[in-house]
């Protein structure tokens, strides 16, 4: 089963001297339902090792997936439980032959290209940016629709990325959306468990109506 909400890591979260510790308050919190995505442009590929190896008893205990994102290589060395692919990646379909069975994502802004990746072996796509989100300044957001579009597209789950807040979530449930990922709305909180649970209830509120 495909986590339902992403928590997913920025450099300058990922940077923090207390990430290792409020990573596992997360993935304590979401459980089975969740996963810590460790996003990072400027560390090492040793030291994402590093971080995914720190978090991998946690993924055993609880449930909550470790994902790596960009490289495959070091999702598979950790022990992580799958890989999210972006533009900086190596393509879906070349991930696959080298990873036959390990679970991927694939980041998508569009549904033609929710489809592609659907075709070359993605897992589950990140589509967005969904709502307005300081990470992409001056870029037009392209709303619940695109989640719809790419629901009706693709057969694998959609996750909705990009300001998504938790009273977001039933709204993009009801377009197709299978769940979605966080990033300030979850590390950008003083208390990243706490928040991590709001995104978690509004998810399970969601299922129960």
């Amino acid at each position: 089963m495909i986590p339902s909400i992403h928590a997913i890591t920025s450099d300058r979260v990922i940077a923090q001297g207390d990430f290792v510790e409020r990573a596992r308050g997360v993935m304590g919190t979401l459980g089975a339902r969740g996963a810590v995505h460790l996003r990072s442009r400027l560390l090492s590929g040793a030291r994402l090792y590093e971080l995914a190896v720190a978090l991998g008893p946690l993924q055993e205990r609880t449930g909550c997936w470790v994902v790596v994102s960009d490289r495959l290589d070091v999702g598979l060395a950790a022990g992580a439980a799958a890989a999210q692919l972006t533009t900086r990646s190596i393509a879906v379909r070349d991930a696959r032959r080298l990873a036959p069975t390990f679970p991927l994502g694939a980041s998508v802004h569009a549904a033609d290209e929710a489809a592609a990746a659907e075709r070359d072996g993605a897992t589950w796509v990140v589509a967005g940016h969904v709502f307005r989100t300081a990470s992409h300044p001056g870029d037009a957001p392209r709303g619940a629709r695109l989640v719809a579009e790419v629901a009706a597209r693709v057969r694998i789950p959609c996750i909705a990325i990009g300001g998504v807040r938790p009273e977001h979530v039933a709204a993009l449930r009801r377009a197709g959306a299978h769940g979605v990922a966080a990033i300030s709305g979850i590390w950008g909180e003083r208390d990243a468990e706490r928040a991590a649970r709001r995104y978690l209830s509004a998810c399970e509120r969601d299922h129960d109506s």
